[in-house]
């Protein structure tokens, strides 16, 4: 048993409960969500991929599109060469396969450290109403790729692009049985306005967020 599950156990063995929900358990809490009345939202009649192109914008990200995945490589060497940026960092296991080396790219495939200049991801989903990016932990999702770079260039399925903030958590509770242990949404590069209230970016984590819509 890991720490968290003796931790959650402990709380449910004073409530007088099992160690484990039962699916009865588990069916309630569904139906108890799904019965909630949803609160007020704005219109949203827009298309989710443009608006989601537009807020990235707006917060300082930049986008680019591709039309397969396997052009990838080459997008990510040309963003990074036209920014004299450093071509090498690391990659999400799920884009080990693409041809970086190809592209003029030494990209492994591992959690980031701290010295490692670019960090490519995937999301869980994309949020068309803020232009955020929703992220999940997992052993092939690991958070250092997105958070310790100074480059973040994030790969976002259109098909993975969700209309707000209520539908990404929807998604995330049909498709994942647990909840991972932590969830990051992120809005364009790190900032901050703490000092002399001047926004410095890349304070407490990338300077850069390079989004890539892909198929």
């Amino acid at each position: 048993m890991s720490s968290r599950e003796n931790i959650l156990a402990r709380i449910r063995a004073r409530q007088g409960k099992g160690a484990v929900p039962e699916a009865v358990e588990r069916g309630a809490v569904r139906e108890h969500i799904v019965a909630h009345p949803q609160s007020p939202r704005p219109r949203m009649d827009w298309d989710p991929v443009a608006r989601f192109r537009e807020r990235a914008l707006g917060l300082a990200s930049t986008v680019d599109e591709v039309a397969t995945l396997a052009a990838i490589p080459a997008t990510v060497a040309r963003y990074l060469a036209a920014h004299s940026l450093p071509l090498a960092g690391v990659c999400w296991p799920e884009f080990a396969g693409l041809d970086w080396r190809g592209a003029g790219l030494a990209v492994e495939s591992r959690a980031a450290r701290d010295a490692d200049p670019v960090g490519i991801t995937g999301v869980f989903c994309a949020i068309a109403e803020t232009g955020t990016l929703m992220t999940v932990t997992g052993r092939d999702t690991p958070a250092t790729s997105s958070l310790l770079p100074e480059t973040h260039v994030a790969v976002v399925r259109k098909s993975r692009i969700v209309p707000g903030m209520e539908e990404a958590w929807r998604l995330l509770r049909d498709e994942l049985r647990e909840p991972p242990r932590a969830v990051t949404f992120i809005s364009g590069p790190s900032r901050t306005a703490d000092i002399e209230q001047t926004v410095t970016l890349g304070a407490h984590g990338p300077y850069r967020v390079h989004v890539i819509l892909a198929p």
